[in-house]
């Protein structure tokens, strides 16, 4: 007995004068059979196949021009306008500072709220080579809160003890104070050391890591009293995501120019990580307060002058040769 399928699909194809085709409901009722090889056969040229195409929408891809951006605009004419079609303004320092204290008055914000930059960094040297993250620290000329770090001092000696204590320092002791620190039962936000202690501290340089006392931190020497006044009230900025320092400088309440010379003397010293034969270490500078949006600086005026030392040179150098054939017409 053919099965229902066959059956109807051969009635489909039997001419209606009523004839059968010999066999051929026979060969519709039995089921086709695929051998394996066959059917390997058939599923290597379905994944060559599809090798191909995936290859020729690559190469179409490939081949395809990139889309033409359209070039920004500089400034808008109307007062309401698409941003993502115009360049992003820049303003001068002091017109920055300006806008930041209106946003406060019309938005009527905090008026003692904190100002804050972000700086975003050229790490580039040479090559492969760049600038390691860093943190520094630094006095700012107008102090603007009123918070005192906590500074511990290594010395072994009890006379330096004693003017640790009496300039301020929070924590003051030798090697027994190791233990405590590698268990975090003793944390500062500074620590300075005297030359003396400092082979005694090696066990704590991983764990302290940039904090650990060294010279070029000014975190390590015989003037107890002058590391004290430093790092009690210096301000600390440090490297984040490999090319950002985002540090507040200021409250808003204070003067535009104690604002402006905050933000200088923090540019400056971070200025110092790269050397001045490269190009400048701050790419882009932006600055808001607590509350308002920021606001893209213009670099010029804010980045110290470095005298290019090799022009004057190269300069004197052809002022030389220059002078050398008149001296010797003058000779002859």
């Amino acid at each position: 007995m053919a099965a229902p399928s066959a059956r109807c699909l051969w009635r489909a194809l039997a001419p209606r004068c009523g004839w059968v085709l010999p066999g051929l409901e026979q060969r519709l009722a039995v089921p086709a059979t695929v051998t394996p090889g066959t059917a390997r056969f058939y599923a290597a040229a379905a994944k060559t196949a599809k090798k191909d195409a995936k290859r020729g929408r690559q190469e179409k891809v490939k081949d395809k021009p990139p889309p033409r951006r359209r070039p920004l605009m500089t400034k808008p004419v109307d007062d309401v306008y698409l941003t993502w079609l115009y360049r992003r303004p820049s303003y001068e320092l002091q017109q920055a500072v300006g806008m930041l204290k209106k946003f406060q008055q019309l938005d009527f914000t905090h008026p003692k709220q904190f100002v804050y930059i972000n700086v975003f960094l050229d790490m580039v040297l040479q090559k492969k080579k760049k600038v390691d993250p860093f943190s520094g620290s630094v006095t700012l000329p107008h102090r603007f809160t009123d918070e005192v770090n906590k500074v511990l001092v290594f010395t072994e000696n009890e006379q330096e003890a004693e003017v640790a204590r009496e300039h301020g320092a929070a924590i003051v002791g030798g090697v027994e104070l190791i233990k405590w620190i590698l268990e975090d039962e003793i944390q500062a936000d500074f620590y300075v050391a005297v030359p003396a202690i400092i082979p005694k501290l090696i066990p704590l340089r991983g764990k302290l890591k940039r904090k650990y006392p060294s010279t070029r931190r000014n975190s390590l020497g015989s003037d107890i009293p002058k590391m004290l006044q430093f790092f009690r009230e210096c301000h600390e900025y440090t490297v984040e995501d490999e090319n950002i320092i985002k540090t507040r400088i200021a409250r808003l309440d204070m003067p535009t120019e104690h604002i402006m010379a905050n933000l200088k003397t923090v540019i400056h010293d971070i200025c110092t990580f790269k050397p001045s034969n490269y190009d400048p270490i701050v790419r882009k500078l932006v600055i808001r307060s607590s509350t308002s949006e920021g606001l893209l600086l213009n670099l010029d005026g804010i980045l110290p002058q470095v005298e290019k030392i090799e022009e004057k040179e190269e300069e004197n150098a052809v002022e030389e040769d220059q002078e050398k054939p008149i001296q010797e017409s003058v000779s002859t």
